[in-house]
């Protein structure tokens, strides 16, 4: 028996397999268990002072308009991202200076996964 640990849409399984000759496989196979998952690694947060420019959804970044370093306007864009078929603006949500930007064009981020900071 062989045991192998299988993730299925993020959710992680613990599976024993039985190796079988002649193709023919025992009449009654024990479910698989699932196997405890691991906490997601946490994202980076944004630096002392700074604030956050989370994700609203979760979506897939199609373009990058601001750089570190970039002063910006409140309001103005910083990327673009694509949820549900829809390009949404994300914003700065005040004046200042881009401290991090945290993605690149072609990631899929989800809700709440920070993406840029600004000081």
């Amino acid at each position: 028996m062989k045991r192998f640990n299988i993730t299925v849409n993020g959710k992680a399984y613990d599976v024993a397999v039985e190796e079988v000759e002649g193709g023919t496989a025992p009449s009654a196979v024990p479910s698989a268990a699932p196997a405890p998952v691991a906490a997601a690694a946490p994202k980076a947060a944004a630096p002392v002072g700074g604030t956050a420019v989370n994700a609203p959804m979760p979506g897939t970044i199609l373009d990058v308009k601001a750089n570190v370093g970039d002063t910006v306007a409140e309001g103005q864009v910083l990327m673009v991202l694509e949820a549900l078929k829809m390009e949404n603006d994300i914003v700065a949500p005040k004046a200042g200076k881009v401290a991090a930007i945290n993605v690149k064009k072609g990631d899929t981020v989800n809700s709440n996964d920070l993406l840029a900071s600004i000081q």
